[in-house]
């Protein structure tokens, strides 16, 4: 048992697991919010990457394509410390709000592809029958094709979702308490890495087991078995 304990301190583990378990539920908290604004978000750029208007066309791609060629990190760094900034605002935001808001951006613009792929993936025949039923576009995005959209791609918006709870770990360089925080608090503190990051690992290793199984169900159940 010694060298179990040389490698991996279960005992000082124990005594730090409280942390851990808050850790967690900070990381499920800003997981859940960011999610909600990302779908948000993505299904606004879905829509503007698909109209017919060139000007929301470029918004929606110049977006996608910032989100993409930056490191999230940077992401996380900039609304944090610029956002506040901003005229409108008459605070600086919260570490919690700030790594919200930058994990919510940089989802949303995976989401939106998503979205858009599943808009498009809609047939046409249905596209016109709820015109010639008199529905106005917002009514055949509303009733008819988003509903339809956001089945077929579930399965990629929750493997996304799960990506999207990793990387809530780099919202912790802002001063968020959550999961990684913990195990670097345990680390700093005792000077033993294994147990911090092991633990850490573990714990989001659970997350995504948790996450692949909600996606095979949701594989299941559209596919009829």
């Amino acid at each position: 048992m010694d060298w179990i304990i040389g490698f991996y301190n279960y005992r000082v583990v124990a005594t730090y697991f409280p942390a851990f378990l808050a850790g967690l539920e900070v990381t499920l908290l800003v997981s859940a919010w960011s999610l909600v604004i990302a779908l948000t978000v993505g299904t606004m750029v879905a829509l503007m990457n698909i109209s017919t208007r060139r000007w929301l066309n470029l918004l929606a791609s110049a977006y996608i394509q910032a989100i993409r060629s930056t490191p999230l990190l940077i992401q996380v760094y900039l609304v944090y410390f610029a956002v506040g900034v901003i005229p409108l605002l008459d605070r600086r935001l919260t570490e919690l709000e700030g790594g919200i808001i930058a994990l919510a951006l940089n989802a949303g613009a995976f989401m939106s592809e998503i979205i858009r792929a599943g808009i498009e993936s809609i047939a046409r025949g249905q596209v016109e029958g709820a015109q010639s039923v008199g529905m106005t576009y917002l009514q055949r995005m509303r009733h008819v094709i988003l509903p339809q959209a956001i089945a077929r791609v579930i399965p990629p918006l929750i493997g996304q979702t799960a990506v999207m709870i990793k990387d809530s770990s780099l919202v912790s360089f802002i001063g968020v308490t959550e999961l990684t925080a913990a195990g670097l608090i345990l680390m700093s503190e005792r000077l033993l890495p294994n147990e911090g990051f092991l633990t850490s690992a573990a714990l989001y290793l659970v997350i995504y087991v948790i996450m692949l199984h909600v996606s095979n169900y949701a594989q299941r159940r559209l596919s009829g078995v």
